[in-house]
C-alpha cells in the first residue's frame, strides 16, 4: 500500500529546472517537466565580452528531441537566440510566442548569423547555425494572441503582457491545479510604447527576472538627464553616441528625442540610427504601434556600409545611435574608435551592460581599451541613464510580488548577477515574507 501511494506521487511529481540566466543574466533557458511531458521556456544564447560565449556552443543539458513544445517569452537574443541551435539538434515541436515576437525574433535570429559567421571565422570554430537553420525554426513556429489557451500534455499555457518590448509576453502554465508564471523580462514603468505589465490572477509560482533587484533607476528624471546630456555636447561641438538595442531602447530613444525637438527643447542636431537591424525593427514596430518613425525631423536611417561611412563626413554636433547595446559588435564600435579619444564627445549608456562587456569596462572607467587591434584612449565624456531601461527596477519588481503575494508560494530569481537576485532575495523575504530563492545552473526543483 505505501509502495502504492508512492508510485502516484511520483507520476504527479512536476520538475523545474534552471539552465540559464541562474545568477546571471544571459542565456535564459528553463524546463518543466512531467513523467509524460517536457515544456522549454526560452533559449537564450549566454553573453559577455563575445557576441557568442563560449558556453553558448556546449551540448544542452537535455535532449532537445525530448521537448515537446517551446515556449518564447520575447525576442531578444539572450532568450531567443540558441532556438535553431534547439532544431537543428533535434527538436520537432512546435515554438510558440506573440505574433509581434515572431516576425521580432525571425529579423534578430537572421541578423545574429551574421554575426556568427565572422565569429567562428575569427575563432576558428564551426558556425553555430545558419539562415536555413533559422528557415527550419520559422516552419516550427506559431504566434498566439494574449490569453490564448494551448495546451501541452496535462499542461496549459498563455501569454500574459510584460511591458517589456514589442510582443514581451509572460507565460502562465497550469498544472495540477497549481500556476506557474515565467516573467521573461519585466518592462519599466513610463515607457511610452509599452502597455504596464499584466497582472496574473492566482499565481503559485514567480520564474521572475531581477536585472536590477539591487537598484532603482532614476525618478522621473530621465528626460531631463538625456536633455542635459544632448545640449551639453551640442555645446562643445561633440558627437553624442548611443549604444542601443535594436529592440525598444531605440525606439524610445527616437521618440523621446524628436518630441524634445518638435518642443524646442533641444537643438535640431542630424541623428543618425546607424544600425541595419535596428531600422528593420523599427518598421516592424511602425507595424504594431501605428507610429511613424520614419518621418521624424532631422532623423537620417542609414542602411548599407556606404551610408555608415558618410556620417564621418558630417561636422559635430550630431547624434549617432547604434548598435550593439553593449558594444560587443556593430557599427557604434567604428563611432567609438573615431570619438571615444575625443574630450568634447560624449558616449551615453542607456542599456545594461553585462560583465566582461566592452561597454561595461568602459562604463567601470576604463582609461582606454583595445578596438580593432589598436590601442584607444577614452577621454571623452562617459554618461549613463539606467532610466531608459527597458527591464523593471528594484521598486517595480517589488510590487509586482506584492500585488500577487497571496497566492505566491515561492519565488525563483532568474536574470541578475548575483549581487541583484540575492539582494531582491533578501528584501522579498524580510517585507513580504515570500519564500524566495536565486537557483543556480543546473538546479532542479519539484513544484
Amino acid at each position: 500500500m505505501e509502495e502504492s501511494r508512492l508510485f502516484c506521487y511520483i507520476l504527479k511529481m512536476t520538475k523545474l529546472s534552471f539552465f540559464g540566466a541562474a545568477q546571471e543574466v544571459t542565456g535564459s533557458c528553463f524546463l518543466l517537466e512531467d513523467e509524460k511531458t517536457k515544456i522549454l521556456i526560452d533559449c537564450g544564447m549566454f553573453q559577455g565580452s563575445r557576441f557568442n560565449e563560449k558556453r553558448t556552443r556546449e551540448p544542452f543539458p537535455f535532449d532537445p528531441s525530448s521537448i515537446d513544445a517551446f515556449f518564447l517569452t520575447h525576442a531578444h537574443i539572450d532568450h531567443s537566440g540558441r532556438i535553431p541551435k534547439l532544431v537543428k539538434e533535434g527538436f520537432k515541436g512546435k515554438i510558440y510566442s506573440t505574433p509581434a515576437t515572431k516576425e521580432l525574433g525571425e529579423l534578430m535570429l537572421k541578423d545574429s548569423t551574421g554575426v556568427l559567421e565572422k565569429e567562428a571565422r575569427r575563432e576558428g570554430e564551426k558556425i553555430l547555425y545558419t539562415e536555413d537553420d533559422v528557415d527550419k525554426a520559422m516552419n516550427l513556429w506559431e504566434g498566439l494572441e494574449p490569453h490564448q489557451e494551448i495546451k501541452v500534455g496535462g499542461f496549459s499555457a498563455r501569454f500574459y503582457d510584460a511591458g517589456h518590448i514589442l510582443g514581451s509576453a509572460m507565460v502562465a502554465i497550469d498544472f495540477l491545479g497549481k500556476r506557474i508564471v515565467f516573467t521573461g523580462d519585466i518592462g519599466n514603468t513610463g515607457s511610452i510604447l509599452q502597455k504596464a505589465t499584466e497582472m496574473i490572477e492566482s499565481p503559485t509560482y514567480f520564474v521572475m527576472e531581477s536585472t536590477y533587484g539591487d537598484r532603482n533607476h532614476e525618478d522621473g528624471d530621465r528626460i531631463l538627464m538625456l536633455e542635459r546630456v544632448i545640449e551639453q555636447t551640442s555645446k562643445r561641438r561633440g558627437v553624442l553616441m548611443i549604444p542601443a538595442f535594436a529592440l525598444e531602447r531605440t525606439q524610445e530613444l527616437l521618440s523621446v528625442i524628436a518630441n524634445m525637438m518638435k518642443g524646442g527643447r533641444i537643438p535640431l542636431l542630424p541623428i543618425y540610427l546607424d544600425s541595419p537591424l535596428s531600422i528593420k525593427a523599427t518598421a516592424i514596430y511602425e507595424k504594431y504601434l501605428n507610429i511613424k518613425f520614419f518621418g521624424f525631423p532631422n532623423m537620417h536611417f542609414s542602411l548599407t556600409t556606404e551610408d555608415s561611412k558618410k556620417i564621418n563626413d558630417v561636422p559635430a554636433p550630431k547624434i549617432v545611435i547604434a548598435g550593439s547595446g553593449m558594444s560587443t559588435g556593430g557599427r557604434i564600435l567604428h563611432h567609438e574608435r573615431r570619438y571615444l579619444p575625443d574630450k568634447n564627445s560624449t558616449l551615453l549608456i542607456v542599456s545594461y551592460q553585462a560583465p566582461g562587456s566592452f561597454g561595461r569596462r568602459i562604463q567601470d572607467g576604463a582609461d582606454s581599451v583595445i578596438l580593432f587591434g589598436e590601442k584607444v584612449p577614452v577621454r571623452c565624456h562617459v554618461e549613463t541613464i539606467s532610466g531608459y531601461s527597458a527591464h523593471a527596477d528594484q521598486e517595480t519588481l517589488f510590487e509586482f510580488v506584492r500585488s500577487h503575494s497571496d497566492t505566491l508560494k515561492k519565488v525563483f530569481l532568474v536574470h541578475g548577477e548575483p549581487k541583484a537576485s540575492l539582494t531582491l532575495v533578501q528584501r522579498l523575504r524580510d517585507y513580504l515574507g515570500v519564500d524566495t530563492i536565486a537557483p543556480k545552473y543546473g538546479d532542479s526543483l519539484e513544484v
